[in-house]
């Protein structure tokens, strides 16, 4: 079954209203191409559920979010998002679910093993049970009692997540560090769609090299989109670091959004790598250390 899709088949599977979930982590391996398709799109009233980076703030500058659910929103260098900021601060997300990063986790994990919630201690101790009064507490059954928070499932409509390298199959690899949680976006989801650096012929795949970069089953993906250089401006390591340059005009254009919009949005996919650089420039951009 070939699963190669162009940007307008993915755009199709989205509706108003949906709850999506963006892989990567921070300013690291997000599927910013197919983000900047849905900020110039018409879809709107999104639920975004993330551990946030650039993909939270051009949404927000672009209004189509109505609900985040999330960890933290952070250019991993620059520690807060100012578009994001912006949007908080003027009230325009009109609900915000923001919790502890492990337990974004464990409502990601909770919906991939098809659960309606974990028991987990993390949120204890802090303010995200006073501010999600939606979150509950369960006891424990067994003879200790103890009261463990109900973290619920985060169930999603669809995943969206940047890899290496992909086949027509929906194989993929994650060559980087930073393969986090995508596993557990893509099965919390009912469909994922994946953009990739580079798409291969299955025969092409050195089998027993590889497998340990294979972190979800090819059945999980929906469709596979090439796009080369479609993490930038967050890094997709090893191929390219985070573009720290293009982050801080990134960062700037908060208050002036409409110009970062034609420069950088209102555009087709080959022009957006021209005005950056093109690929020489993002390939050459010095591998991120943490």
């Amino acid at each position: 079954m070939n699963k190669i899709v162009n940007i307008n088949q993915i755009l199709s599977q989205i509706t108003d209203g949906m709850t999506i979930g963006i892989g990567g982590w921070g300013a690291r391996r997000k599927p910013m191409s197919i983000i900047r398709a849905i900020c110039k799109s018409d879809l709107k009233d999104l639920t975004i559920v993330t551990y946030g980076g650039p993909d939270v703030g051009l949404l927000c500058s672009a209004k189509k979010v109505k609900k985040l659910i999330f960890g933290f929103v952070s250019l991993d260098i620059i520690p807060l998002d100012s578009h994001f900021r912006k949007a908080r601060q003027a009230g325009e997300i009109k609900e915000l679910m923001e919790i502890d990063e492990g337990m974004l986790q464990w409502g990601l994990r909770a919906a991939a093993m098809r659960l309606p919630f974990l028991p987990t201690r993390v949120g204890f101790g802090t303010d995200v049970l006073g501010k999600n009064k939606e979150i509950k507490l369960v006891k424990s059954p067994y003879d200790d009692g103890e009261e463990l928070i109900a973290m619920p499932a985060i169930n999603l409509d669809v995943s969206l997540l940047h890899v290496n390298t992909a086949d027509e199959k929906g194989n993929t690899l994650i060559y980087g560090p930073d393969p986090f949680f995508d596993d557990l976006f893509a099965r919390a989801a009912k469909q994922t769609f994946v953009s990739a650096e580079q798409i291969i012929k299955t025969s092409e795949f050195k089998k027993a090299e590889v497998a340990v970069y294979n972190h979800f089953e090819r059945n999980l993906v929906h469709g596979v989109f090439h796009s080369e250089g479609g993490a930038h401006p967050t890094s997709c390591d090893p191929n390219y670091g985070i573009d720290i340059a293009h982050l801080k005009e990134y960062s700037q254009a908060s208050d002036s959004f409409d110009d970062y919009y034609k420069k950088f949005i209102n555009i087709s996919n080959n022009e957006y790598l021209d005005a950056v650089g093109g690929m020489s420039h993002v390939n050459s951009i010095s591998k991120t250390i943490f």
